[in-house]
């Protein structure tokens, strides 16, 4: 099995990792410890559309804000603490439902530090043959995070292949992702001190970008199938 690391696209029609790490992937993964599914959508409309068609929770942000007369913005914190029997939980963003849109792949899957661990065994569960990890950076532009928390999910990949000797290659790409992400402290130190994080300090959110550091807290992962997202 081929494994890579990719930026925006997947390079694989057979499994896609789609990781927004600040906070696309953490708030999803949060909304479904309790929520039935996450609908991702494209734009406002389409999600104000599809919160009076499912009776859902209205989440989303642009440039960080939460999108205005919203019940919530793409904060994983404020999802954690939503009180609603709803089962639905709707949800457009800048960046991670973006990248979504454009995925092709026989399974599409959601992953950061939150669930990493998870997230590698499912994958390495359901791909035949390339589990291809999507970075989904900020309007176009690289982003640390994204590629730290890419780094965690490979390296629990990189440890199933080795308990299990499965014989996994691993692109040089996704090779050096593995190894920036080992220094735990020098993790957490670059992405606190990121754009995006600074960004979300600037909005007052910086307990986003701290609950976005804790790795592996979550056992679920987020199935994307007929544009629907389900545990």
């Amino acid at each position: 099995m081929e494994v890579s690391l990719s930026f925006e696209k997947s390079s694989s029609d057979d499994l896609s990792i789609m990781v927004d790490e600040l906070r696309a992937s953490t708030t999803i993964i949060a909304a479904l410890e309790k929520f039935e599914m996450v609908i991702p959508t494209f734009t406002p409309e389409q999600a104000i559309k599809m919160s009076k068609k499912h009776n859902g929770v209205l989440a989303g942000e642009r440039n960080g804000k939460k999108i205005e007369d919203f019940e919530l913005g793409n904060s994983p914190v404020d999802v954690k603490n939503y009180e609603t029997k709803k089962k639905a939980f709707i949800l457009t963003t800048s960046n991670g439902t973006r990248i979504l849109e454009d995925m092709t792949a026989k399974n599409i899957l959601i992953g950061g530090l939150i669930n990493a661990k998870a997230v590698a065994e499912s994958a390495i569960e359901k791909a035949d043959n390339h589990i291809d990890l999507v970075m989904a950076g900020w309007k176009g532009n690289f982003t640390i995070e994204d590629y730290l928390a890419s780094g965690e999910i490979l390296y629990q990949i990189s440890k199933i292949n080795s308990e299990k000797n499965l014989d996994i290659k691993f692109s040089e790409y996704s090779q050096s992702a593995i190894l920036a992400s080992r220094d735990e402290n020098a993790v957490i130190e670059h992405i606190l001190n990121s754009t995006s994080a600074k960004r979300l300090e600037s909005l007052g959110l910086s307990k986003d970008t701290e609950f976005c550091l804790k790795k592996n807290i979550s056992n679920k992962v987020g199935f994307y199938n007929n544009d629907v997202i389900r545990s």
